[in-house]
């Protein structure tokens, strides 16, 4: 869709078999890459960079403990630290039992640990307390709503999309959110999930047949029919295979820009990716008697990719000599199968290496802060096989393409369960490594992964953080359904709370996006620092009158005790020797004990540490 292309340019024509196309060029006004070459090519750069500087911010503010080294768990551990020892550069001390619970629980579950959990864990002196940690969070409900969350950023689940032709609405974006919350909880393969979502049908507003709500995001306004299959060729590739570069194919042949961003796609033409597209134009939506306004998808069996527009978000498509319908034809040259062309195309992405490829990948940056390849949209496929390596000139695309290749092949032996393959990541010692560094640090050990990468917490995650710590959760009530929401990891759209607008306010202010033309952000901002400081979300919760946990400390007798428990509640750590004597000194001059704790409180979410996993 050339107002949405990643890298829409206007490239020379391939030799050989092509649209006829460039009578009607792509304008610079129009295109994305064109317009601005450098947001593209800095991608890369500026997620490494970002790393760093997200881990710098941290790393001063946390609390020196006695430095453990870490040892070989599993395939990843000989990956990530056979590689550091091989380059001479230091890898960070194993991480300290706070900073682990504390991020297992955020990575895991997208809310911090509660005091009782910090003291109980801390306590234990089982050599495998981790591993059991692990095991107790990811059969967790809050694992399933966490990773409910990931599942519908991936998917786009929305009530309306800005170029949709046909919108989910509330309805159809609640059905959306149980069918993934079901496959979470059910530990769905994700290439049975990733097949059903591309190859569903049936009524949009039907829980059962919620995965539908998939290809109806593809509908594509301001166009013909066309548009909605090369929009669905490029949302599905761009999350499944990790390639978003289909989305400038359909306009052009590849020559040209894109081999200074993929060298796979600089050597595909648009017809290969027309004939990617032609899997979907048996694809139709139609109006359903019931319920009111809702929809059914499904396919017919007799429509075809006709090349015979002039109109619509993309070039014309012209027939080319005595060829007026594009006949499907998967990437690997399969062709054009019989039957149900949607399950035809979703079975041949599942078995193609760029979906283990893509789907470790985007796990691994889920887990690991940055990707083995970033941003992972922008997998060249090209560029990734250490067994057939591109030319030297070029290089491999994965900083350790060795490693990408063993999870792509974990993943695939499990049957690409999210538990177990999250389970193998965590346990390696490369995970849970600290974030202080003892040494030097320079920005290039970030893609060596030489320390924990530092991730500011997503806006559900400081929401549920604030709401947790002070004991009043919110209720929120969401729109097309009666059911409510507790916790903002909960919701179903990064809308919601729309019958909340402080709440909503407070979310948007941490960059949450809106799963359609604003993705999330990790970016800090002063506005963020000022709703810590002084927004109402926050200081209404921060009252000993109102907060059950407040008034829980404020029973405490000693004041070291206060401390500890403020600490332990806010920040999932005890106080340093030196924190614990300046809090029990202020304590001690307050004539309000409770406006000292309150104070405290407020100290403790201030604190640069709790915005971030660590």
């Amino acid at each position: 869709m050339v107002s949405r292309v990643l890298f829409g340019l206007v490239a020379l024509a391939l030799p050989g078999l092509s649209l006829a196309q460039d009578n009607r060029k792509v304008s610079v006004a129009d295109c994305s890459f064109a317009n601005d070459p450098a947001e593209f090519l800095s991608r890369s750069s500026r997620a490494r960079h970002a790393a760093s500087q997200r881990t710098l911010k941290v790393a001063p503010s946390l609390a020196r403990t006695k430095a453990v080294a870490a040892t070989k768990r599993n395939f990843i551990d000989e990956e990530i630290l056979s590689k550091l020892q091989k380059l001479n550069v230091a890898a960070a001390p194993l991480s300290s039992d706070e900073e682990f619970l504390r991020r297992i629980y955020l990575d895991l579950t997208g809310r911090i640990p509660g005091p009782e959990q910090v003291r109980a864990f801390l306590a234990d002196t089982n050599a495998d307390k981790r591993d059991v940690v692990i095991d107790k969070l990811l059969g967790s409900q809050e694992f399933t709503e966490r990773w409910t969350m990931w599942m519908g950023d991936l998917l786009q689940n929305t009530s309306t999309l800005t170029t949709a032709a046909i919108n989910r609405g509330p309805a159809g974006r609640n059905a959306f959110q149980s069918y993934l919350k079901d496959s979470v909880s059910a530990d769905k393969s994700l290439k049975t999930l990733a097949v059903e979502v591309v190859s569903a049908s049936g009524n949009i507003y039907e829980t059962a047949t919620g995965a539908a709500n998939f290809p109806l995001g593809a509908s594509t306004s301001m166009g013909p029919d066309q548009d909605t299959y090369d929009t669905m060729l490029a949302k599905t590739t761009a999350a499944f295979l990790g390639i978003s570069a289909y989305d400038c194919l359909l306009c052009h042949n590849g020559r040209g820009h894109l081999t200074l961003v993929s060298s796979w796609g600089a050597s595909q033409t648009r017809m290969s990716a027309l004939q990617m597209a032609a899997f979907f134009s048996r694809m139709t939506f139609a109006a359903a008697s019931s319920p009111a306004r809702s929809f059914t998808v499904s396919d017919s069996s007799a429509n075809g990719y006709n090349l015979n527009t002039n109109s619509g978000n993309r070039p014309d498509r012209n027939p080319i000599g005595t060829v007026s319908v594009v006949k499907p034809m998967y990437r690997d040259a399969t062709d054009a199968p019989s039957g149900e062309w949607r399950q035809a195309f979703a079975q041949a992405m599942v078995a193609d290496p760029m979906f283990a490829r893509n789907m470790a990948n985007r796990v691994w940056k889920q887990i690991f802060g940055l990707g083995l390849v970033d941003p992972v949209d922008s997998l060249d496929p090209a560029r990734l096989d250490p067994a057939n390596p591109p030319p030297d000139s070029v290089g491999l695309q994965a900083t350790h393409p060795e490693l990408l290749e063993k999870l792509a092949i974990e993943f695939s032996k499990g049957d690409f369960k999210l538990r177990a393959f999250v389970k193998t990541l965590v346990q390696s010692s490369a995970y849970q490594l600290s974030s202080r560094y003892e040494g030097e640090w320079k920005e290039e050990y970030v893609d060596l992964f030489a320390r924990r990468i530092a991730r500011r917490m997503e806006a559900e995650e400081v929401h549920d953080a604030v709401t947790k710590s002070t004991g009043i959760l919110g209720d929120y009530a969401l729109q097309g359904t009666s059911d409510r929401a507790v916790w903002a990891m909960q919701l179903p759209e990064l809308t919601e709370p729309q019958a909340d607008p402080p709440a909503n306010n407070f979310l948007n202010t941490f960059l949450r996006g809106d799963r359609d033309t604003q993705g999330r952000s990790q970016s800090g901002s002063i506005q963020q620092q000022l709703l810590l400081m002084n927004d109402a979300f926050v200081g209404n919760r921060l009252k000993v009158t109102r907060s059950p946990r407040l008034q829980g400390i404020a029973k405490l007798d000693k004041n070291e005790d206060v401390v500890e428990e403020a600490y332990l509640t806010f920040l999932s750590r005890k106080p340093t020797a030196a924190e614990r004597e300046v809090g029990v000194v202020f304590l001690s001059k307050a004539s309000n004990r409770d406006t000292a704790i309150e104070d405290l409180a407020w100290m403790c979410i201030n604190k640069t540490e709790f915005l971030f996993s660590y």
